[in-house]
């Protein structure tokens, strides 16, 4: 038996090529990124530690020719003002005995416990040495070309640990936005191969309807669909032409009966496999008409991740800003506690600051986690259609929480109009979507030119079913298209980006996921009246 090659869409061809490249190239980025940013990391660092080892060993050579410890420590304050010091040693060489003891030592605070020192490691560390979380280094003090004693310093990398972290936020986030921005553009450049093949199945189905064949196909944008439409038009000619001759055959041969009858049977032949072609044609066409209504789908919830991203960014940033000074302030507190010069009108203005900050980083977080927490559940809820129980008005606010950020820029007013603690069990994902497709229908279509504009929402529960009742104040739908909005790619708006499938996807959702009836009632500039009914579980 042959074996059947699977049958790839235009969708997934463009969507694997450039995901798979998108992510390709992040991956390269941000392994270039990272190398280079280590490479950066140590060279500064080895730079740094040897500048300060030359900077305290020339503060430290005159107690050490001295031999005056106590004076060192009690004037020595130099290693308190390096950044990321965590410990410093000294080690006097005896010139009688060539061994080296240890002058003096300095760890960053008490709390820190002692390391092990360092005299028996010196062919090791003359060169710096990186460790897990930290880079020592030791080098000779010489006084008159001769070495007198060694230092040792030690400073940390975990701060490097942490910036690592922010950067690998960071590409995660990009590589999220790329790969949101790789799916749009595949579908977009899906759309443009597919629309070329979609006027040749038009034409090809008005032809083997009307049987004309005399019409032909329209010149394509790009070579190949060009190339299969002037085959298409060699075919229909040559087809209307065999029609001819066959029309010519019959009125030559009428007094042949036999022949007559052969020639109807193979007519008859002929439009049922014209009709076998029509019904395959037309499966497909209601194939590609679900993949666009689950594309309208999609696009919804998109709208929503970038609005959400966008409203959330500004919470996160002041809390980011209020934590910035506030670790600003401790430094300053910290340094005049360790220099005791800390005054009491300081300390309670940095204690009336903190609280202040405090404030601010917990109301931003607190509305940043509120808003993420309702964007969770509305787009759990949009991708499902299980059923579950839960709170009507609960949801209705999820909703208006999602689109907060459209609405924010819009003078519209939008009103919900239900009784609290209504819980039903039903399927919240087509509810919802249902809700944010009216809303932006009434937005794009319904307000379109008003600088002013009122939705009204009302929700009550008639015996075992819900009623929705949506209103809005807008332009009203005109009688020509009223008695056809609910079929698909019905808009006023093609060409501009109107897809005609916002309310046909509202109608599948209504009668088809909750099993329910769906009303439309409008006049011209005088608004639209949807009402939605569907039954409940108990």
């Amino acid at each position: 038996m042959s074996t059947i090659k699977p049958i790839w869409s235009l969708r997934r061809v463009c969507l694997i090529c450039i995901i798979s490249a998108i992510t390709l190239l992040s991956l390269l980025s941000l392994s270039v990124i990272t190398q280079q940013f280590n490479s950066s990391y140590q060279t500064s660092a080895t730079s740094q530690i040897k500048h300060w080892a030359n900077v305290l060993a020339k503060e430290s050579s005159p107690y050490l020719v001295n031999s005056q410890r106590l004076a060192l420590k009690d004037n020595f304050s130099l290693p308190k003002h390096i950044p990321n010091l965590n410990y410093l040693h000294l080690y006097k060489l005896n010139s009688d005995t060539e061994k080296l003891t240890l002058f003096y030592s300095y760890k960053r605070n008490e709390q820190r416990a002692s390391i092990a020192q360092k005299s028996h490691e010196i062919s090791h560390l003359l060169i710096p040495r990186f460790q897990e979380n930290h880079l020592e280094y030791m080098q000779p003090i010489k006084v008159k070309e001769k070495i007198i004693a060694y230092i040792y310093l030690q400073s940390s990398s975990e701060y490097i640990t942490q910036m690592m972290d922010k950067l690998l936020i960071i590409s995660i986030i990009i590589t999220f936005m790329v790969f949101i921005i790789a799916i749009f553009i595949a579908l977009k450049l899906e759309r443009y191969i597919s629309a070329p093949f979609s006027a040749l199945i038009n034409t090809v189905q008005i032809a083997a309807q009307q049987k004309n064949f005399q019409q032909q196909c329209e010149t394509m944008p790009y070579r190949e669909a060009d190339i299969l439409a002037r085959n298409i038009n060699i075919l229909f000619t040559r087809i209307d032409k065999h029609i001819k001759q066959l029309d010519a055959a019959e009125q030559q041969n009428l007094e042949h009966s036999q022949a007559l009858e052969n020639k109807i049977n193979k007519r008859t032949d002929a439009l049922k496999e014209s009709n076998q072609e029509l019904l395959s044609t037309l499966e497909k066409l209601h194939q590609f008409q679900s993949q666009l209504v689950e594309s309208e789908k999609m696009a919804s919830l998109g709208d929503m991740v970038a609005g959400v991203a966008h409203e959330v960014n500004t919470p996160i940033g002041l809390g980011v800003t209020a934590s910035t000074l506030l670790a600003d302030r401790l430094d300053e507190i910290k340094h005049a506690f360790d220099n005791k010069t800390l005054k009491s009108s300081q300390l309670k203005k940095f204690l009336y600051d903190s609280v202040e900050n405090v404030a601010i980083i917990y109301r931003n977080l607190n509305r940043a986690a509120g808003l993420i927490s309702s964007f969770k559940k509305v787009a759990v809820d949009q991708s499902s259609e299980d059923l579950r129980i839960f709170d009507v008005k609960q949801l209705l606010n999820e909703v208006l929480l999602t689109l907060k950020p459209q609405l924010n820029v819009l003078p519209y007013v939008i009103d919900i109009d239900c009784p609290n603690e209504l819980t039903i069990n039903s399927k919240p994902g087509p509810i919802n979507q249902i809700l944010i497709n009216l809303i932006m229908n009434s937005i794009i279509h319904g307000f379109e030119g008003k600088d002013k504009g009122h939705i009204s929402i009302s929700v009550m529960l008639l015996s075992n079913q819900l009623n929705i009742l949506y209103k809005d104040d807008g332009l009203g739908v005109a009688e020509s298209i009223k008695h056809k909005v609910f079929e698909p790619f019905t808009t006023t708006k093609r060409g501009e980006g109107g897809s005609g499938l916002g309310l046909h996807l509202v109608y599948n959702l209504v009668t088809q996921a909750l099993g329910g009836s769906i009303v439309l009632n409008s006049e011209l500039d005088h608004g639209v009246s949807i009402e939605i009914n569907f039954p409940i579980n108990k």
